[in-house]
């Protein structure tokens, strides 16, 4: 019933409503109507008829007491009025009947034998009234009454029947009249049901809903057609969104897979279909792993249980991936497992195609560790697997060699033929290397013309033996480039890697260092590492200066010293000095320069040391107050690098324009052998720098076999004469003979001469006699910090 209800439309139940509570209304008010009467009626008839039934017996006091039954008949003719009282009965003290009257006959109607008992009653239809008669408070009888009120009952129901039915009639008017008015509430509803279910099935959120009036349903129209606003208008930003959505899946770059829990693909975008070469309902249903590539399985199948087991991270991984007809592309693949709306698993894969950025990883890889020139491993590869010889050293005990290569002469071929024929060389020196080692061999360039071979599970002498053989190879083979033909060879250094050997770097500064020992010696042959190699010993204590040499340029380790040149001949002269470098320590110490120039020369560390020097120099001058005016002439000495050096000569410019110095305050010391070595740059660099001012000294003269042929074409103003002639030339008359004949070449050639090594007064007055310009040494002056020089008269006590 209730579910009937609940389906009927809004005017029924609107309508039953009106029905069920008129009805229900009528209901009650008749049923109370009938209470109300019925119990008013019998309150009416009860009170009457005992008011009576008072009224009688007190009048038939007197028959009572004188038991006067006429007397008493006659006031109970009164009740024959009533048509209702059936029976009226006077009953004397004793409650004995005294006289009664009876309408009928029925025995029904007779008067009961006694009233003791019975009270005012309603039975039924019949009302039983019994009412005392008492006179000075003393009981002298009872009256009872009897009635019948049947047909006062249905008088009554009648009447209120035709009220019931007044009642009803109103109520069916009114439900009747009150339909219209229903219909203004369940009109608009109906409408506003009506449009809703339209706009359901048609799904046309621009339907709008009729207001019809301005009361509370007006105000729901208006609400409704606003919310339907609302979600047309989210409904429209939802179509976008959702086009963009499918927009950015399908047409993402990425591969985006749906995928159950054991691999099944449940949806793909149609750029990962598009990648596999299929169409997405092709890819559906399949299996992922049936598109990665066998080797890379366990990758895949790493993945989906690292996402199910710990399902809150996102993993990552690149693994390899089998397209249509074969086609392997390279994946960078991101997953985690996700949860739907109904709480089921499953998990999301984006695919990402890098097989370019692989492609190109690998191949700058395979750059970064090898030479572009060679094709053969760089240094820094070659480092990696020294280090892998060294732990397999350790772990096994197993022996193995180190061995670097640097090619004789290359620099010929590079400076005759040009950079080119240099690469095409290397080039088919980095073949022969590579085609005449063992399999297991690692052969690299280290750089320039430097090549490494690391010989694996090989012995010291099977090494040896190796590199004679590749040593022989290079000498034999013929370089031809256009219409020369060229001859090199290759000094090899070895060095051998076992149990005890040092680490990488170690071992390579070993090789290195056996390989400019093998230079050292005459080239185009082949020397082994030993740790008590005094030749190796030399070298390494020079390579050791290396690094020291660059911390002292970037930490002002070194200092300048200078030491006194004088005049033979006494005569006024300001300060003239030799400016010398030295290196300071860490705890203060000083080191001389014979025990680091020996390395900055060969490892080309001389220009930097040389720019440091007069750097520093020039702003020491520019800085001392006055000093300028008391300087004669400073020496600064320059090494044979230095005088090849295209960018010195444009340094040393600056420094004179920055500080301010006057040039022929200046003076350039060369040595003779490196002026000799480089004599066309020491020529011109001379000229540049004699032009501006200054002036050159050369330095050793008699050193070299041929100085007096080369001093001709060196423009220089000063001949400092070697120091060991000078030295001994008191007792040796072959070292006298020498510094006499210097000493006039120079004289005759318009330069003036500088004896060096003079440490004691007959020396000095020994190069007076001989006609020697100046002197320097011990026996002058020390080499002394800048800032304790002076003027110097020597072998007298006067100075100042």
């Amino acid at each position: 019933m209730i579910k009937f209800i609940r389906n009927l439309s809004i005017n029924h139940k609107l309508l039953l409503i009106l029905l069920f509570s008129s009805v229900t209304s009528l209901l009650f008010a008749g049923l109370l109507l009938i209470v109300l009467e019925i119990s008013e009626f019998q309150k009416n008839t009860r009170d009457d008829l005992s008011i009576l039934a008072q009224m009688v017996g007190n009048r038939s006091t007197a028959a009572l007491m004188f038991e006067d039954r006429d007397l008493a008949n006659e006031n109970l003719a009164v009740f024959n009025n009533l048509p209702y009282v059936q029976t009226a009965c006077f009953y004397n003290a004793q409650d004995v009947i005294f006289t009664q009257l009876q309408k009928n006959g029925d025995q029904e109607w007779a008067c009961p034998v006694s009233v003791k008992t019975e009270e005012t009653r309603f039975e039924n239809t019949h009302l039983h009234v019994v009412q005392p008669i008492v006179v000075d408070a003393v009981e002298v009888g009872a009256i009872y009454i009897q009635a019948d009120l049947t047909l006062a009952y249905w008088r009554k129901v009648q009447f209120i029947g035709l009220i019931f039915f007044v009642l009803a009639g109103v109520s069916i008017l009114t439900f009747f009249l009150s339909t219209p008015l229903l219909k203004l509430i369940s009109s608009p509803i109906k409408k506003l049901v009506d449009k809703v279910k339209k706009i359901s099935e048609t799904q046309d959120y621009s339907l709008r809903a009729d207001k019809v009036n301005d009361d509370e349903l007006g105000v729901l129209v208006d609400a409704f057609n606003g919310l339907i606003a609302t979600v047309e208008a989210q409904n429209q930003a939802l179509t976008l969104a959702k086009d963009r959505y499918l927009a950015l899946y399908d047409d993402n770059p990425t591969m985006v897979f749906n995928l159950k829990v054991d691999g099944r693909i449940l949806s793909v975008n149609r750029t990962g279909a598009r990648h596999l070469g299929l169409s997405v309902d092709e890819v559906q249903g399949c299996s992922i792993f049936d598109f990665v590539h066998g080797d890379d399985l366990p990758i895949m199948h790493d993945l989906v249980e690292c996402c199910l087991t710990r399902p809150l991270r996102v993993y990552k991984q690149e693994l390899r991936q089998i397209c249509h007809k074969g086609r392997i592309i390279w994946v960078r693949a991101t997953a985690r497992l996700v949860e739907n709306e109904h709480q089921q698993n499953s998990l999301l894969l984006v695919g990402e195609d890098i097989t370019e950025a692989r492609l190109l990883s690998e191949n700058i890889a395979y750059q970064a560790s090898h030479d572009a020139l060679t094709g053969l491993a760089n240094r820094s590869e070659f480092d990696s697997y020294i280090k892998q010889a060294v732990a397999l050293a350790y772990a096994d005990n197993s022996e193995h060699v180190l061995c670097y290569l640097d090619l004789d002469q290359f620099k010929v071929v590079n400076d005759t033929c040009g950079h080119l024929a240099g690469d095409e060389l290397l080039r088919q020196l980095g073949e022969l290397l590579r085609t005449h080692t063992r399999k297991q061999d690692f052969v690299a360039r280290l750089g320039g013309d430097e090549f490494g071979v690391l010989m694996i599970n090989c012995s010291l002498n099977e090494a040896f033996l190796a590199c004679e053989n590749l040593r022989d190879l290079v000498k034999d083979f013929r370089f031809a480039w256009e219409d020369r033909s060229f001859t090199i060879g290759v000094s090899i250094g070895i060095s051998a890697i076992n149990g005890s050997s040092g680490n990488a770097v170690n071992l390579l500064k070993e090789a290195d260092s056996a390989c400019y020992v093998a230079k050292d010696n005459g080239r185009n042959r082949v020397h082994v590492f030993s740790p008590d190699d005094e030749e190796l010993a030399l070298r390494q204590g020079e390579m050791q200066w290396v690094e020291k040499i660059q911390q002292g340029l970037e930490q002002n380790r070194f200092c300048l010293y200078g030491q006194p040149i004088v005049a033979i001949t006494p005569h006024e002269e300001g300060m003239h000095f030799e400016t010398l470098v030295r290196y300071r320590e860490n705890d203060g110490g000083i080191i001389p320069p014979g025990a680091f120039l020996p390395a900055a020369e060969r490892y080309n560390l001389a220009p930097l040391l040389d720019r440091w020097v007069i750097s520093h120099l020039f702003e020491w001058i520019a800085t001392k107050p006055g000093f300028i005016d008391e300087l004669s002439l400073c020496s600064v000495n320059l090494s044979g690098l230095s005088l090849s050096d295209e960018t010195m000569l444009a340094f040393i410019s600056e420094q004179f324009s920055k500080w301010a110095i006057p040039a022929h305050k200046i003076c350039f010391e060369v040595t003779e052998t490196a002026a000799i070595a480089n004599l066309s740059y020491a020529t011109k660099f001379i000229k540049q720098l004699k032009e501006r001012g200054c002036l050159f000294s050369l330095d050793d003269f008699g050193s070299g076999l041929s100085s007096f042929a080369y001093l001709k074409n060196l423009p220089v103003d000063y001949l400092k004469i070697d120091g060991l002639f000078v030295k001994d030339m008191l007792n040796d008359k072959v070292d006298l003979a020498m510094v006499k004949s210097i000493n006039e070449v120079g004289h005759v050639m318009g330069k003036k001469t500088i004896a060096e090594f003079v440490e004691n007064e007959q020396i000095f007055n020994l190069l007076n006699v001989l006609g020697v310009d100046y002197a320097q040494g011990y026996g002058i002056g020390k080499p002394v910090p800048l800032d304790e020089l002076k003027l110097i008269k020597p072998f007298t006590s006067a100075s100042k």
